[in-house]
């Protein structure tokens, strides 16, 4: 099986961190003892992290998709639209973790619009849109969101298409890591 931590992505010319550690805040890194929604300890806000030259692999291996893709405008940087955009390497689900102290970044404009639009096209592909606050999960759909609660570690979505009155109806689930 695949494993997501193995997955190193590299940045895209030009592209730096900078002064931005909002990753620090919004994923668990247990090797470090950081539980999301809350800063790392060795976060040193505005500057970095203090222990950048012996951070844990998981922390090394990892960049956000605006780090990786030049094509997601300045607007993207997370310590600007507070939340991180990821692709999850084996369902190619955008994880979208927004920061906690601004829970409603992700649904205002432009990232709210472009959100959907992802969502639209990623249903055709069995992939989806993933809203993270802390554990909280919510899966954007082109014509509605749909909060799915918390999510624990195996947990994943379930799509089922129905036929409804207005046409083709897209339903979602979580489904637990033991069914």
């Amino acid at each position: 099986m695949l494993d997501p931590a193995t997955i190193v992505a590299h940045p895209a010319a030009g592209r730096s961190c900078g002064t931005c550690t909002l990753c620090c805040k919004v994923y668990d890194v247990p090797a470090v003892e950081s539980v999301a929604g809350q800063w790392c300890r060795h976060t040193r806000q505005g500057r970095g992290c203090a222990i950048h030259e012996t951070r844990p692999d998981h922390c090394r291996a990892f960049h956000c998709l605006w780090m990786t893709e030049s094509w997601l405008g300045p607007e993207w940087k997370p310590d600007r639209a507070k939340m991180v955009l990821s692709l999850d390497p084996v369902t190619r689900n955008m994880n979208v973790q927004v920061d906690p102290g601004q829970p409603g970044a992700w649904r205002r404009e432009p990232y709210y619009g472009q959100l959907k639009r992802w969502a639209a096209a990623s249903l055709p592909l069995k992939r989806h849109v993933l809203v993270h606050l802390n554990k909280a999960t919510t899966v954007i759909l082109p014509d509605r969101d749909v909060a799915l609660g918390i999510f624990e570690p195996g947990d994943r979505v379930i799509t089922r298409e129905r036929l409804g009155a207005s046409g083709l109806m897209v339903e979602v689930e979580k489904v637990g890591a033991t069914v």
